[in-house]
């Protein structure tokens, strides 16, 4: 399943410049840690650890362990969690102004005159009458905490005299209507060097926000649900050598058409979830194609011997998807990947020993020019 990928771009770059991508800020950022299994509505603040509602609005936690608040299916639609089991759920448009937002503490405060990148992923519920068109962001100083159900307005949020604010609104040419697919909402920006706090929701008042009616005649609003949050800083490398990352050196040429295997991305037993160390390896490949935008790159998960067929199979699409979301995190259009499991139908190594095993749980990708 291929994702949308919206941009919204608040810093525009020059051609010669590459991106180098640094660890993400956000703390517990797809909704996998969790105080409490959700078992009601509105019980996002109590449930998830290292979030917070920031008003009296009822955000909602949903998680493949609970019956009553469960994914893919709940109370508003059918939708399954690509970053593991748990994702939220908010109102950007109700009747009566009322709004739902989400907020977290960075894990550090951003550096004044730094570049960042806030990214996330949206999909409509299925049981919404609206759909929007633009998201809200909001960086502070401090914690927000306010005692309204409505929306989170210039007026309410000064009166936190001492706290500083950072807005941005990440704008869609068209509306946010699909429920399907996961889409990736993101933006660049520049800190202002005091921002420790992210909150994120819809800031506008309904007259002030632009809407599309959907097939729905309930009048509920606009949900949506949310996962996989991040905020990284983007450093800036000159490509005729003044400066050079230590992750990007060393890439050599890729032969295309030919099947490479990514050397240190190797998946421990019934694991799909990429490690903060395995990025590095995928951030060579995302530089070495953007060198190109003619480069479609082909991926490739494999499993070992050890389960059922139906199973291995599910794990390798998984293994293939978590490589192919993290290069869509970093930017690659969506057009320019195409993933797919074999589950442990392509063994290249013994199954009957740990060591054959462990290279056998890979992932293979191919670079072919576009046709």
């Amino acid at each position: 399943m291929l994702r949308i990928v919206v941009l919204g771009i608040v810093l525009m770059y020059i051609c010669c410049t590459d991106l180098v991508f640094s660890q993400n800020l956000v703390k517990n950022p797809s909704f996998e840690t969790y105080r409490h299994c959700p078992k009601r509505l509105g019980n996002f603040n109590d449930d998830v650890l290292f979030w917070s509602t920031p008003t009296l609005g009822s955000t909602d936690y949903f998680n493949g362990c609970s019956t009553t608040m469960g994914t893919p299916e709940n109370f508003n639609g059918d939708q399954s969690a690509d970053f593991g089991t748990g994702y939220a759920g908010f109102y950007a448009y109700a009747p009566k102004d009322y709004r739902e937002y989400l907020q977290a503490e960075l894990t550090q405060r951003l550096e004044s005159g730094k570049t960042y990148r806030i990214s996330f992923y949206v999909s409509l519920a299925e049981r919404s009458d609206f759909a929007v068109k633009e998201f809200g962001v909001l960086f502070s100083k401090d914690s927000l905490g306010f005692t309204t159900k409505r929306e989170i307005s210039r007026g309410v949020r000064y009166k936190q005299r001492e706290n500083r604010y950072h807005p941005l609104e990440i704008r869609n040419k068209d509306f946010f209507t699909n429920t399907k697919e996961w889409t990736l909402v993101q933006t660049d920006f520049v800190a202002k060097g005091w921002e420790k706090f992210l909150t994120l929701g819809n800031f506008k008042n309904n007259a002030r926000t632009p809407l599309l009616k959907t097939k729905h005649s309930r009048k509920k609003g606009a949900y949506y649900y949310l996962d996989m949050v991040n905020v990284v800083s983007i450093e800036k490398m000159n490509k005729e050598g003044h400066w050079v990352s230590k992750d990007l050196v060393g890439l050599e040429a890729i032969q295309a058409d030919t099947i490479h295997v990514f050397e240190n991305v190797r998946f421990e037993f019934d694991r799909f979830r990429l490690l903060d160390r395995e990025k590095t390896e995928l951030r060579k490949i995302f530089q070495y194609l953007e060198e190109d935008a003619n480069l479609k790159i082909y991926i490739y998960g494999h499993t070992d011997s050890v389960g059922s067929m139906a199973y291995n199979q599910e794990l390798s699409i998984k293994r293939a998807k978590s490589v192919a979301d993290y290069l869509i995190l970093l930017g690659l259009p969506t057009d320019r990947i195409l993933w797919e499991g074999y589950g442990g139908t392509r063994p290249i190594s013994n199954n009957d020993t740990e060591t054959g095993r462990s290279r056998n749980r890979r992932v293979e990708f191919k670079i072919s020019k576009s046709k």
